[in-house]
């Protein structure tokens, strides 16, 4: 087709779909809205692992997933790792081999695949516009779970299970949290904590911090302009004012020298102190709460 020739002659190398939409694996390339990616990007190697894409069945769908482990081990610790709106590119594999390299079993959906391929636009404002907004919770929601139920039957401790997310996916881990009794622990990377109500996002995660079932981290940078310190103050206070055991467990840690996507290492917004140290109390909180 003319799309698909236009396009390919953007991006060498790639084929796409009749949307003109990157037809690659999970994982193998980086978002077209990031590049080009910084120097500083981190790339952990593939030795010692098991990892890939794989499908996991949600319902009559089958769904796309990076998954990552230790080779040949089984019943293994699980973390569920949840995109920011870049959906499953290389950064996202990388988090998910870092873990299996600890010794997780490390997988991350790919929450956004009946919209469309977020990695294939070259702004945030088209991948939000065109991919992103059109996601339901509810949808997210069942496709977690889905992802849960598989790694139990393919490796998984079903007694040992974590989720991590980042941006748009923090907020996702906020309400698995809330809502599978599965998850032991949950670590959320500046994700947001209140908005505006819709059809597809009805409700916030400032909203049901009585409903927790898994104590969360909640790993926040104070120059973000995108989760204020009003709303990260409003948040600590419902979890200290919580009855639920869980919601008085969980804790906000702001960094004064970091703002929105500090973890994030191929981008400008990379703050390494903040980062590395952000996973060092990410791994400890797992491993605090029966993750391990």
């Amino acid at each position: 087709m003319q799309l698909d020739a236009e396009v390919e002659s953007l991006v060498p190398g790639r084929s796409f779909d009749r949307r003109g939409f990157m037809k690659t694996a999970l994982g193998s390339a980086f978002a077209a809205a990031v590049l080009p990616v910084s120097a500083q990007t981190i790339h952990t190697d593939f030795n010692g692992l098991t990892a890939g894409e794989v499908i996991v069945p949600v319902g009559d769908f089958k769904m796309p997933v990076y998954r990552a482990q230790p080779e040949g081990k089984t019943k293994l610790p699980v973390v569920i790792v949840v995109s920011e709106i870049f959906g499953v590119h290389e950064y996202i594999a990388d988090i998910c081999r870092r873990l299996a390299k600890v010794g997780y079993l490390a997988i991350a959906p790919e929450l956004f695949v009946r919209q469309g391929d977020p990695r294939a636009y070259g702004t945030v404002q088209e991948t939000v516009a065109n991919v992103v907004s059109k996601v339901p919770d509810s949808q997210v929601a069942g496709d977690i779970d889905a992802t849960i139920a598989w790694a139990k039957e393919n490796g998984g401790d079903a007694a040992r299970i974590g989720i991590t997310g980042f941006c748009w996916g923090g907020r996702q881990v906020w309400f698995a949290a809330e809502r599978n009794p599965s998850i032991k622990a949950a670590v959320v990377w500046y994700g947001p904590l209140k908005g505006n109500p819709n059809p597809l996002q009805p409700v916030s995660p400032i909203d049901n911090v009585d409903e927790l079932k898994a104590p969360v981290l909640g790993l926040y940078g104070a120059k973000d302009t995108v989760i204020t310190e009003d709303v990260r103050d409003t948040m600590k206070t419902a979890l200290e004012k919580s009855k639920n055991p869980k919601a008085h467990a969980s804790r906000i840690i702001v960094y004064p020298n970091s703002g929105h996507a500090f973890h994030a290492d191929y981008r400008p917004s990379y703050v390494k102190a903040d980062a590395e140290d952000g996973w060092k109390k990410c791994l400890a909180w797992f491993r605090d709460h029966g993750v391990v």
